[in-house]
């Protein structure tokens, strides 16, 4: 029996000694601490969204249908209620244990990267409680407004601005005189944009998954870790919504969104990671790609929103009346379902992000801007036929029906 405890007590020392070996190299903690992180957020949403379904029967807080929405059931819309505490929760706790396993943040960038992360949980937090007012009760958008240019103000008070353009329209280095206002201003146009993409299951959640996870994996190629971290925590706590959001049923108050506290939050933190990986080089070693994929990446809801307020004000309507232009909208237009509405769009935006990847070797910025450009102008021209084409066929359905 002695024997066997003994034998026992050696196992296990040698368990620990081989794992305490494995991450004696940087990347292995990090590695460790980005699973840890991952992991945490995964299991405080699966965790946290079930009884958000329930407060939401008990209490009534539904978002009810209409002309304009997609839905025709009642489905509470506080999903996005556990994105920012996963984040904030799993993010601490694995900073501190990177602390006991002797692994703190890079010296060399604890300075910037604690100052840009304060700054950003501090505006994520902000807008989060923001949007979970309009959620709850509503906000009017001027309002709305006005926070999101309060919290963009403070990227550029960390440091972090778009100082140089890498030659797209000619243009490189920027004074911070035009770059501060330009980066704010960007800042909510991309929090808007990624807020109108919420308008079917799954597309702006999955779409912000796989930007999350592309921007963790190239911080983390980089040797960014803590950003890395960030990344993976926002994939962890995506995860879980995404089944309730496109398979949850709304007979069984299983199906949810994310609201505005969930999308604004998305499209704020989005801005972020993309302005950041588009400042990862210094000016004089500007790597094309550092501007191509975060381009790539935000290109369908960037140009859907610039492409429906063009309409509006061609048509003479305010620019912030909501309608059913965007293009996921049109999607659903042509008889497409929810799920492969939201497939055929992110099947666009990879295929995007892969051909301007490889392209950038061979053509000028500028080019690849306007192919880009004019590829669009054609999906929504081939959507816009579709429709037409619909339309046409149910309009003979009718007339074939009533004998007319």
């Amino acid at each position: 029996m002695l024997c066997e405890k003994t034998n026992f007590k050696e196992m296990t020392t040698s368990l620990l000694s081989t794992i305490l070996a494995y991450f004696q190299e940087d990347y292995r903690k990090a590695e460790f601490s980005i699973l840890l992180c991952f992991i945490l957020s995964l299991l405080f949403s699966c965790f946290v969204l079930p009884r958000i379904l329930i407060i939401a029967k008990c209490k009534g807080l539904y978002d009810d249908p209409d002309a304009r929405k997609c839905h025709t059931a009642k489905i509470p819309r506080l999903g996005g209620l556990v994105f920012i505490p996963a984040v904030l929760i799993s993010l601490s706790f694995t900073i501190a244990v990177r602390y006991q396993i002797n692994f703190p943040l890079n010296p060399a960038l604890s300075g910037s990267a604690l100052l840009e992360l304060l700054f950003l949980m501090a505006g994520s937090l902000f807008l989060y409680f923001v949007g979970a007012k309009d959620d709850l009760i509503g906000v009017r958008y001027r309002k709305k407004f006005i926070a999101q240019f309060l919290v963009a103000s403070m990227f550029p008070m960390s440091g972090l601005y778009i100082n140089n353009m890498y030659g797209l329209f000619g243009v490189y280095e920027l004074p911070a005189l035009i770059a501060v206002p330009f980066t704010i201003i960007l800042i909510v146009y991309i929090t808007n944009a990624v807020n109108l993409m919420d308008g079917i299951d799954g597309l702006a959640g999955a779409g912000s998954l796989i930007c999350f996870l592309i921007y963790g994996l190239l911080y983390f190629d980089k040797g960014l870790w803590i950003y890395s971290t960030l990344s993976f925590a926002l994939v962890g706590c995506l995860l879980p919504f995404l089944y309730y959001n496109i398979f949850g049923i709304p007979e069984r108050n299983t199906k949810m969104f994310m609201g505005d506290s969930g999308s604004l939050t998305m499209g704020y933190l989005l801005s972020f990671f993309s302005i950041k990986y588009t400042m990862c080089t210094d000016i004089g070693e500007l790597d094309v790609q550092n501007f191509v994929i975060p381009f790539s990446l935000l290109f369908m809801p960037v140009f859907d929103a610039l492409r429906v307020m063009c309409v509006r004000a061609f048509q003479n309507h305010p620019l912030f009346l909501a309608d059913r232009n965007h293009i996921h909208h049109k999607c659903l237009a042509t008889g497409l379902t929810h799920l492969q509405s939201t497939g055929l769009l992110l099947g666009y935006q990879l295929v995007i992000v892969f051909f301007n990847s490889w392209m950038c070797n061979y053509c000028n910025l500028n080019l690849l801007v306007i192919i880009n450009i004019l590829l669009a102008i054609f999906l929504n021209r081939v959507l816009t036929l579709f429709i037409y084409r619909k339309r046409n066929e149910e309009s003979v359905s009718v007339r074939n029906h009533t004998g007319l």
